[in-house]
């Protein structure tokens, strides 16, 4: 199980809503409990996020890397780290 550390939680409470309709979480625990439970992925660089789309064989033939980092499961933790949420 991976740890979600305060800057990750506090990021996917603040925007999740470009990833979903409405809140899925009101509350740091609440938030940290979706990110858990849906095993969500925290990179350490743009790369990173690439590669792991790559490996979970998503179609980004012709997207370039500003394209993938736009993607609504990509949340910018803003200290060089990434969320993505699936």
């Amino acid at each position: 199980m991976q740890g979600y550390d305060e800057a990750v939680v506090k990021c996917f409470l603040k925007n999740q809503t470009q990833l979903f309709p409405e809140p899925v979480a009101d509350s740091y625990e609440e938030a940290e409990a979706f990110l858990e439970e849906c095993m969500a992925v925290v990179t350490n660089s743009k790369k990173e996020v690439w590669e792991y789309f790559d490996e979970e064989c998503v179609d980004m033939e012709g997207a370039d890397e500003d394209e993938i980092l736009e993607a609504a499961e990509v949340f910018d933790v803003g200290d060089g780290r990434y969320l993505i949420v699936e």
